[in-house]
């Protein structure tokens, strides 16, 4: 009988894929991984996408969100306690693993409550809340970059952050550029989540580039965005192939000579990983500015 991981993780990609590596890689040593996310996360979307179960709990973000979510945290943060318990009695998994986001924090307290091996994996240079916490419950600890829980004395384990199997597997960048002719090939990645900074300002600045010296584009908007950027790269003359989600980035990598990108530390490793150059565009009003850390 095969054993059970509960991956916990949602929000952004940032966590979501990193899971999804990791699901990869425990279903081929035999193990079977459910998911647990956050209700109307994008989780809910591309976890379903690989044949993996998810479950959700109604929990989200507190942080700017003013003096009555502050006020009603307890309240909120119980009944998503309560789903998430109610999820771990259901699948009773041999293990669980938080990577961050909403769904992290009730299903990692729940799962120390009932005893559940519990590891968690913090992505970025500076550790998000729910793993700050969860981090005095945790069996394991483990991290992407050394310094991610500053001065501690806990016991971090400094494993990297998974990177999915199709881009692990890119050929190096001496095999894909070899032969390579016609103009450069430039990616422009605002994140999971896209980023509006870049969807306005690169149209604008490749406008200013004589046209035949303009790369070939592909530029990943982020939901609700396509049109909007469409409009932009229309207006200021430049040809680009625009989409919401970029749902292949192995692909998206090996073909581009260049990327924009934001620096999450998804897209920091997947980067390293591929052997992609890249202008590295941080968040400015991310928590903690991890991203300029990162």
């Amino acid at each position: 009988m095969s054993r059970t991981l509960l991956i916990m993780a949602g929000g952004t990609g940032g966590h979501i894929f990193p899971g999804l590596a990791v699901a990869e890689a425990i279903s081929s040593a035999g193990w079977k991984a459910v998911w647990l996310g956050t209700r109307g996360g994008m989780e809910t979307t591309l976890v379903p996408k690989r044949g993996l179960a998810i479950e959700t709990v109604s929990f989200g973000g507190v942080r700017g969100k003013g003096l009555l979510t502050a006020l009603l945290l307890p309240m909120f943060i119980l009944l998503a306690c309560g789903q998430a318990l109610g999820v771990l009695l259901r699948q009773r998994p041999d293990a669980v693993l938080g990577m961050g986001g909403f769904a992290a924090f009730p299903g990692g307290l729940m799962a120390a409550l009932l005893g559940r091996p519990l590891i968690i994996h913090e992505q970025n240079a500076v550790a998000g809340l729910t793993n700050k916490v969860l981090a005095h419950l945790a069996d394991r600890i483990c991290a992407g970059f050394p310094q991610a829980f500053g001065p501690t004395r806990l016991k971090i384990a400094v494993v990297g952050n998974p990177v999915r199997a199709d881009i692990a597997a890119l050929p190096s960048p001496q095999d894909r550029f070899t032969g390579r002719e016609g103009p450069l090939r430039l990616l422009v990645v605002g994140g999971s989540r896209g980023a509006l900074a870049l969807n306005r300002v690169v149209p604008e600045a490749l406008a200013k580039l004589a046209p035949e010296t303009r790369p070939a584009l592909r530029h990943q908007a982020g939901a609700g965005q396509a049109q909007a950027t469409r409009e932009a790269y229309a207006v200021a003359g430049v040809a680009a192939e625009v989409s919401e989600f970029i749902e292949n980035m192995a692909q998206a990598y090996a073909e581009a000579d260049l990327l924009v990108c934001r620096a999450g530390a998804l897209t920091v490793a997947e980067l390293a990983a591929a052997g992609v150059a890249a202008i590295l565009v941080p968040f400015p009003h991310a928590v903690d500015d991890h991203q300029t850390h990162n």
